[in-house]
């Protein structure tokens, strides 16, 4: 089945639960990750627990695709065909890293804190946003061909 309201559906639910989980895990709490990075300080252990469910559910996900043929709601699996890892993985990967442990904020948390109406949720994800796009005009730009017929 590749019905594409059924795909968008089962996105919904899925964000719904990773949401969900956030909320009731306190992860939507900035503090929280803040004090999970602060391992000489007041560290709190309540992210490893988070992270380390992620990880079974993910472990549990994989090896299950690797059992089927095909996606239920789509013809194929899109996984990425990139595994190198280069400068701008790693750029990309501390940048990332330096914003959580500053902010206390990742993505998805980002996204899901929305709901609790804070101006400071609302500005770093204002902020991540415009990252998100100077680096897609930046990168358009720099994979750009040099010529374009006319």
């Amino acid at each position: 089945m590749t019905s594409r309201p059924a795909q968008i559906a089962a996105a919904l639910l899925a964000g719904i639960l990773f949401g969900f989980g956030l909320a009731l895990s306190g992860m939507l709490d900035p503090a929280r990750v803040q004090g999970f990075l602060d391992i000489f300080g007041n560290w709190d252990p309540s992210l490893a627990f988070v992270l380390g469910g992620a990880v079974v559910v993910a472990f549990a996900g994989v090896t299950l695709s690797k059992r089927m043929r095909r996606p239920v709601l789509d013809t194929q699996f899109h996984l990425p065909s990139n595994n190198r890892i280069d400068a701008r993985l790693i750029a990309g990967s501390a940048i990332f890293g330096l914003g959580w442990g500053l902010a206390g904020f990742c993505p998805g948390p980002a996204v899901a804190s929305l709901s609790l109406g804070l101006w400071q949720t609302m500005l770093f994800v204002a902020a991540m946003l415009a990252g998100m796009m100077v680096h897609d005009r930046a990168y358009r730009t720099q994979r750009a061909p040099a010529h374009r017929p006319a």
